[in-house]
Parts: C-alpha cells; structure tokens; sequence
C-alpha cells in the first residue's frame, strides 16, 4: 500500500502543467476537435469532432467494443433510445438522487458545485456562498405537440437504464444465462453545473457501459474479475502503467445501488481523475424497474430449477475522456536530424489514419502510381492521401496527427516496384515490393496488437 501511495505522489509531482495546452492546441489546430457554434461565438461545453477527432473518438468505441463483445462469447451489445419517460428514471432512484449540490457565489454571482471547490469561489476568491441545494442533473423535455406535464420525457443521464429495462427482451431472444452481458455505445446528457478541462467533463458526451448479470452470489468474484479486465484494457492500448491507478471508493461516497465501486484513474494535467467506474450495483436496478412496471425481472435456471434476480457488475467508460487520455499519454516531442518535432504515439489501432501514401512529387508520372498504391491499401487500413508541401513537412505533419506508417510513392518505385515504407517512432525507412506492401502493414499492424488480441482466461 505504502509503495502505491509512493508511486502515485511521485507521478502527479512529474505532471506536466503546460501539456494541456499544447494538446489542445494541437486538437484545434490540426482538427481533432473544434467549438461547437463557433462561428456564432461558441455553445459552452459542446464540441465537434473534425476529421481526426472523429476517426480517433471511433477508434476508441471501436477498440472498446472489440475487446468487450467481439471477442467474447459471453456479451450481446444494445442500442437503446435516448428519450425515456419518466417512470424508467423515477424506479431508477435518479429523479431523488441524481443530483450535485449547487452554490451561488454571493460577490460575483457565479453559480459552482459545492464539492468541487474547496469553499472558495474560483472565479472572485470570495467565501461567501448560498447554502447548497441540491441540482438534478437531467434534461427535461416535451415528446409531442403538448408541453404538458402528460408529455415530459427526458435525455437519458446513463446508457445503462436502457440495458435494464431490456433484459427479459434480450434474455429471451439470445438465450443467454448467467453469467451474460449487455453491452452499449452512446450518448448521454447531464446538465453540469460546471463543466471543465476541454472535452473531460460536458453536458453532452459518449459512454461505453456493459451490464454484466450474474448469480446472486458470485457478484464479488466477478466484480474482482471485470477491475483487472478493464484496466488491462487501456495499459494494452499503450497508456503507460505509471499514468494510471485504481482508486476504490469509500462507503460514504458509494452510489444508492452500489455495493462496491473502484474507480480507473488517469493522471491528467490538474491531477488523478476518473476514466471509468467498475461498480457492484447488486439487484437493485432490476428489482426496482421490476417493482414499478409490475413485470418480473428474473432468470429460471432450469439447471437447479431455482428463480432469482441476478446481480449486475457495470464497468462504465466514458468514451470522450478516454480518448483525451489516450491523447495525452500518446503526446511526445522529440529531435529528428537535429530538428524538433511533435509526435502522437497513438497504438495503430486507435490513431486517426494508420497510413499515408505520400507520391514524392506532384508530377502526372507519379500520381496514378499513388493512387494505385492507395486503393490498394484502403480496404485494409484507415488512409490519407497528401500531395502538398515537401517530404519532410509531410513526414512531421503525418507525425504529429499520429499516424504509424507513411508510405512514400518516388521515382525508384516506377522502375523497381517497390516503395518506401517509414515507420512513425523509430522514423526507420525500409523498402518494400508494392504486392508485398498490405501483408507488410498487416505484419506491423498486428504486432502492435499482440497483446490485446489475448482473451483472458474468464472465471
């Protein structure tokens, strides 16, 4: 324990105060993500994801999807509506309890979450507040013509009460049984009262969420089993071990259907926060969605010819913060020939583009060599395609978006066949025939996936 709390004070003194800046910068600037309205001034805490946030923000979901339902046997994937009515939240406890306390700052009137800032107001220094109050998070709207209290829905908060209410659907037509998983994508909704650090914390952002079901009695075990499968999930996809800890919570800050909750945390600019939550939450959602809707929420086991409400397991990633980490981690600046340069080293499976074919030249006697190179690379691997600039401006710019390889179609190539294949980190350049070329980059594409592609042994 003493060498943990040792390692995590040793890590956060080494943070690097100006990272933050640089990444965004970097976001901005190369079109990873931009502010959402900006041409109309900005719309505060909503982003847009441009042509390289996007592919990286689906990689990720991609990467999480891969490792939690493809390669598994055992979890079947959902995609459940936005929009629910009021009872679904109303059994779920969130309409009670889904809340932040709020603190008006009586000296300049800026409104903060009472637990986040320490009795200070961050924007005057004044101490001088109104008592908290407590602030539901949800988005409330009308569904049809009538804004009566009859039409009142509201934006899912979670991904996870559409996995719930779904479980006999999804019980009877998969025939699964315990132990089994649901497992879902999308968006969700919270009105923060203060939302911060770029894309970490907005009203509007993505989950990964999967609801394991399991026997009464074997929740513990497999809530043991789902901390180490996720946490091995970000260290194979290249975020390094010092950079992450796990954090259990502390019986008075457990959730209202938790038995146990431990946190992965990643050491960002401002400190150690949350990536995902792995959470014990008993029978308590079935059960309650069970209650109020009058249908029972249940699995027969014809094995023992016994009925009982399974415990859940939930391991909850938010996907937009998991890739600022994966940003973060991944940002390096280094010297190539005497010359400094930025780079992403983004795992293949989660940079933007996995290759660039790059004709050394614009000249009619290259380009349909190019083109032919590209085509043939595309249904393969995630391509770009640059002309302008020279080579070199070009290998930096492929650099610093964080794509793994660059191939560079020159005059050599129309006589012998062959292109020159480089590789991001090492910047080592080796040549290769272009019938060669897609087994090359599987060849190196996969190494870079020995490890995640390994199953691990379930309980």
């Amino acid at each position: 324990m003493t060498e943990t709390v040792d390692r995590d004070r040793d890590a956060a003194a080494n943070v690097d105060g100006d990272l933050m800046e640089r990444v965004v910068s970097l976001c901005k600037r190369r079109g990873f993500v931009f502010q959402s309205a900006e041409i109309y001034g900005g719309f505060r805490s909503t982003y847009d994801y441009g042509p390289l946030g996007v592919n990286l923000l689906r990689n990720v979901k991609n990467a999480w999807w891969r490792s939690m339902v493809q390669l598994r046997d055992d979890v079947v994937g959902l995609d459940a509506a936005i929009l629910s009515p009021p009872a679904v939240w109303q059994a779920s406890g969130h309409l009670a309890n889904f809340t932040d306390p709020l603190v008006d700052c009586r000296n300049c009137r800026s409104r903060w979450r009472a637990d986040k800032i320490d009795g200070t107001c961050p924007n005057c220094g004044s101490t001088d507040f109104t008592e908290a109050r407590a602030f539901n998070l949800m988005f409330k709207t009308h569904a049809g013509p009538l804004e009566d209290e009859g039409a009142v829905a509201y934006l899912r908060p979670e991904t996870a009460q559409g996995m719930f209410i779904n479980f006999l659907n999804v019980l009877q037509t998969t025939r699964k049984r315990p132990p089994f998983g649901i497992a879902q994508v999308g968006k969700s909704f919270r009105n923060e009262i203060t939302p911060q650090n770029f894309v970490f914390r907005t009203r509007e952002f993505e989950q990964m969420e999967m609801e394991y079901f399991v026997p009464p009695g074997e929740g513990p075990k497999w809530h043991e089993y789902w901390i180490g499968e996720r946490m091995k999930w970000y260290l194979d996809l290249g975020i390094p071990e010092a950079q992450l800890r796990l954090r259990h919570h502390a019986a008075d800050e457990l959730s209202h259907y938790s038995a146990g909750t431990a946190d992965v945390e990643f050491l960002f600019p401002w400190g150690w926060d949350e990536l995902e939550g792995i959470a014990n939450r008993t029978d308590f959602d079935l059960k309650a969605h069970g209650a109020a809707s009058g249908v029972r929420l249940d699995y027969f086991d014809p094995a023992t010819n016994e009925r009982y409400v399974p415990h859940v397991i939930e391991p909850a990633a938010g996907a937009t913060r998991t890739m600022m980490a994966f940003l973060l981690s991944a940002y390096d600046e280094d010297e190539v020939g005497g010359e400094p340069r930025t780079v992403l080293r983004l795992h293949p499976r989660l940079a933007p583009y996995q290759v660039a074919v790059l004709p050394l030249s614009k000249k009619d006697t290259l380009e349909p060599l190019a083109r032919e190179v590209l085509h043939m690379i595309q249904p393969h691997f995630m391509c770009e395609y640059d002309v302008t600039q020279g080579i070199g401006r070009r290998y930096r710019r492929q650099d610093e978006i964080g794509t793994p390889w660059c191939v560079t179609v020159d005059f050599d190539s129309l006589v012998d066949g062959a292109v020159t294949v480089r590789d991001r980190d090492s910047t080592e350049q080796v040549r290769v025939p272009i019938g060669e070329l897609v087994d090359e980059l599987r060849t190196r594409f996969e190494a870079g996936h020995s490890r995640s592609e390994k199953s691990s042994d379930q309980l």
